[in-house]
């Protein structure tokens, strides 16, 4: 039966008692240790999949294993041939993970995906625009206009909105980035103008906080979803062997 693998701590910590995690039923939770580190693991389930049900269980799992300490999560179905193969990958690269668990120590992710309203933006980037505006307001004199000038008018438009998404995501890349450590792209993930994950301290985030208030504030054509503080996913570095 595969391992499955939620993430890695020191060797010396120890996971709460009955502790269960994906499954049906869930399977107890253990842990492996070598060299000075311990892999979070249990039996994976036969046919896994990411349902609501487990992908709370290693949401779960990784939050008691990181209660009391630094914690490198690995994403859900993350699998191993078996307990040896774990034990093994530890060993054989217990400086790179315990080199991380020091960086990652007390730090949290928080990632911010942003996508334009689109009713809000097309409002917006014809009244920016007077060239679009002028022709908006022609074809509407001309009961519509030919379909020429629609043609022009919705390039005009296309165009505009395509620029105003690059503008938008740098501006709130630059003030988010700012109010963090690092960032780095966030899960893959279509139809975003800026899909981001940002590393900071956990008692040290209500400034990147207030800086999303602020910027929907400014930006209300802007729709900002963020989700965290949740284990720093984005920011662990694979060993060339790692666990997978």
């Amino acid at each position: 039966m595969s391992t499955y693998v939620y993430g890695i701590i020191d060797a010396e910590r120890e996971l709460p008692d009955g502790l269960a995690g994906v499954g049906d039923p869930p399977n107890p939770v253990r842990a492996l240790r070598a060299g000075g580190l311990a892999a979070v693991v249990s039996d994976c389930p036969e046919q896994l999949r990411p349902k609501r049900r487990d992908l709370l269980a290693h949401q779960h799992v990784l939050a008691e294993a990181g209660a009391d300490g630094a914690v490198l999560p690995l994403r859900f179905g993350s699998l191993s041939a078996d307990d040896d193969a774990v034990l093994a990958v530890l060993t054989d690269h217990a400086e790179h993970y315990r080199s991380q668990l020091g960086e990652l120590d007390g730090r949290v992710e928080y990632n911010v995906k942003a996508a334009h309203r689109e009713d809000d933006v097309l409002r917006l980037v014809v009244s920016e625009n007077d060239e679009i505006r002028a022709l908006n307001e022609a074809n509407r004199a001309a009961g519509g206009g030919s379909h020429q000038d629609k043609l022009r008018l919705g390039e005009m438009v296309a165009g505009a909105v395509r620029a105003r998404e690059e503008q938008d995501a740098k501006i709130l890349r630059d003030a988010l980035g700012s109010a963090a450590d690092r960032q780095a792209p966030g899960p893959e993930s279509a139809g975003w103008l800026l899909n981001l994950s940002f590393l900071m301290g956990r008692d040290t985030a209500a400034p990147f906080v207030e800086s999303v208030e602020e910027l929907r504030r400014a930006h209300p054509h802007v729709d900002l979803q963020v989700t965290g503080p949740l284990p720093p996913y984005s920011f662990v570095r694979p060993a060339p062997e790692h666990v997978s």
